[in-house]
């Protein structure tokens, strides 16, 4: 049973509890037992479960998974327009445009402005005695308003 199903089979089953416990409860009112207050306390907390369950389903989209793509840590994110994942040092060429297609699948609009979100994959190499230098190997623009990526032409050496 994969995540989705298991959030609508929980709705369901939330639902139908939500239900029960208030024929339960309108029963324990009309017969005037001393637990009806806590059947009330459990019907309400049945029925916001299963609204919420609902909301959650409808509103889940799974992560973009794109073939081929390695998963590397997102070391910085300005939360705006900037997005930069580090590669390894071994790193593969051939891997470096899936990643950032995934990269930027997964990125979602929420607290950015809307426009445009620049994702780039670097690795840092070493430059020196304690010194060590960024080099980018893609970079991809992602337009969060229409949902297009397209690469930047602004490094030749990347995707």
């Amino acid at each position: 049973m994969n995540f989705l199903d298991l959030i609508q089979a929980s709705t369901k089953w939330s639902l139908w509890t939500g239900l029960v416990l208030s024929v339960v409860t309108l029963i324990s009112f009309l017969v005037g037992w001393k637990q009806r207050f806590r059947l009330v306390g459990l019907t309400a907390f049945s029925l916001l479960l299963a609204v919420s369950s609902w909301a959650f389903g409808a509103s889940y989209t799974p992560p973009v998974v794109v073939a081929g793509a390695l998963h590397p840590p997102v070391v910085f994110d300005n939360g705006d327009d900037l997005v930069i994942a580090q590669a390894s040092s071994d790193f593969p060429d051939e891997a470096i445009k899936p990643t950032l297609e995934e990269l930027a699948g997964n990125l979602r609009g929420g607290g950015r402005n809307g426009g445009l979100v620049h994702v780039r994959l670097r690795k840092v190499i070493p430059d020196g005695e304690g010194i060590s230098k960024p080099v980018i190997l893609g970079e991809v623009i992602k337009d969060l308003r229409q949902n297009i990526t397209t690469p930047s032409s602004e490094f030749s050496n990347g995707y």
